[in-house]
This record gives C-alpha cells, structure tokens and sequence, in this order.
C-alpha cells in the first residue's frame, strides 16, 4: 500500500468550523489537501474569503473555488430573495435555507477533481446530530453517494475506488468544537451564520449561530465568533 503520507485527498471547505475542522482531521492522518470550495450563488460571500482563511491557516497544498450558478434555480433563502428564519424554534420540517441538491452538486465536482488529481480520498464536513435537517447531510446519503462514485467514474472502476469521508457525521457541535480545539483550529478565522456581512460578522440569530454558539457552550469553551 502506497505511503498515506503522499496520498491526495480532495476536502469541500465553506469556511465553517465543521469543515476547518475536517481538514484539521484529513492533515492529522496524513494527507495532503487540496481544498475545493464551490461559489454557488450563496448570498453571504464572507464564507468564501473564511474558505481561503481556513484552508491557508491549516496547510492546504492548494485552494480551488468552482463557480456555478445555483441562484439561477432559487428554492432556498440562501440562494433567493427569502428572509433567513431567525430565532426559529426547532420543527420536523426541512428549513428554507435547505439549498436544494447542494451537497450533491458540491461532491460530485469533488469527485470530478478527485479523478485528475488521481485521488481516491474526498473528505467533507456534513453532520447529521446538531444540524438544520438537511437531507442531504445524513449517513445514508453520503454512503449512496459513496456507491454511485465507484460505479459513475474510471477510478472507480478500473482504479483503486473512491472513498467519502465523513468525520464529523455522527459528531454534535460540542464534540467538534472539542475536536477542533484538540487540532489547534483557529475557530475565530471560520465563518458560519447564513446572512454574515462582508467583514464575516454573524447575525448570532440563524440556525447555523444558535447551533455554534450552542456548541461551544456545551463544550466548555470560549466562543470566539465575530458577532454584529
């Protein structure tokens, strides 16, 4: 077996402290990372100058961001002009901030890259305990995704196999925010609330800055966020 210290891994990095986080784990075992973000038409752009911050910060060899057009479709209130829910009691239902296909589309051009780089390692920071409800950050999707790499592209048939690694799926916001602080992770450099200005200061009333600043607060430790 070739020296995982020479082995590619391919790591989807939005500038949040899941996916900080997730490189932090793909370099502790030894990969060399090439960072991929995707600007899909998010209306909070600060989170693609927190990606190249983060993938900097923690040694990425280098840093590509792939633009697509996800605005063009709508459907979300990260993509549209639909009002970011604030202050929104937990429900079943599958928030507005859902992008749809997001996650899929992101892979998948993950997987396209992981090919020409000949890797066969792609990392991503998905969650499934303390997240939004989104379908697509759940196990049974990233292992669906898993088998239609290895039967949808040459490295998976004819080559070693593609593997998605998900880390932090299983992990809560607490567990990551302990886990970051175990790799050094510069929580503050990260930017995770759904309407951030462009200095990446967070609104602290969306989802995503109620389940941060949660996490850090169940984790005993400082939260380091930029609020306005």
């Amino acid at each position: 077996m070739a020296d995982k210290t020479l082995r590619k891994a391919v790591v989807l990095v939005s500038g949040g402290m899941d996916s900080a986080v997730t490189i932090a784990l793909a370099r502790e075992q030894g990969y060399r990372v090439h960072a991929l973000s995707v600007a899909y038409g998010q209306r909070h752009h600060s989170e693609l100058a927190a990606s190249d911050r983060v993938a900097a910060m923690l040694g990425a060899v280098e840093h590509k961001t792939v633009a697509i057009d996800l605005r063009s479709i709508g459907g979300s209130a990260l993509t549209a002009d639909i009002d970011v829910p604030l202050d929104a009691v937990d429900s079943a239902a599958i928030p507005v901030t859902y992008v749809p296909a997001r996650n899929t589309i992101m892979l998948s051009i993950a997987l396209g890259w992981a090919e020409v780089l000949g890797s066969s390692d792609i990392w991503c920071g998905v969650n499934a305990v303390d997240y939004s409800g989104y379908p697509d950050c759940r196990p049974a999707f990233i292992e669906a995704f898993e088998q239609l790499a290895n039967v949808a592209t040459k490295a998976g048939v004819e080559g070693a196999g593609i593997r998605i690694h998900a880390p932090l799926v299983r992990m809560s916001k607490a567990d990551i925010a302990r886990e970051g602080q175990r790799l050094g992770v510069d929580f503050s450099a990260t930017v995770s609330c759904y309407q951030a200005d462009d200095q990446g200061r967070a609104c602290g009333h969306c989802d995503a800055c109620r389940l941060r600043a949660q996490g850090f607060r169940e984790a005993g430790i400082a939260d380091p966020t930029r609020y306005v």
